[in-house]
């Protein structure tokens, strides 16, 4: 049962990493095969795609100023120069 439990953890994790677009293209095919032939993992699948369209749709996101932008670039820059 642990085995088991442990390779949807995996299978879910691979889910996130698609959503974020973190597999290569074989990985995203082989993914997607796998949604296919898997009931409970094609749940998971819509329901965080679901969740994740509506994070994106719903939250407003409040803008910066390109000043704020181009300062924090600068510390970047400076802190990766050193």
């Amino acid at each position: 049962m642990s085995q088991a439990k442990n390779n949807f953890s995996t299978l879910m994790n691979r889910v996130v990493m698609y959503l974020d677009n973190g597999l290569t293209k074989q990985e995203e095919r082989d993914l997607l095969l796998e949604i296919q032939s898997n009931p409970q993992l094609k749940d998971f699948f819509n329901r965080e795609k679901s969740f994740r369209e509506f994070i994106r749709n719903k939250v407003n996101r409040q803008k910066v100023s390109p000043a704020l932008v181009q300062n924090i670039k600068d510390k970047i820059r400076l802190k990766t120069a050193t």
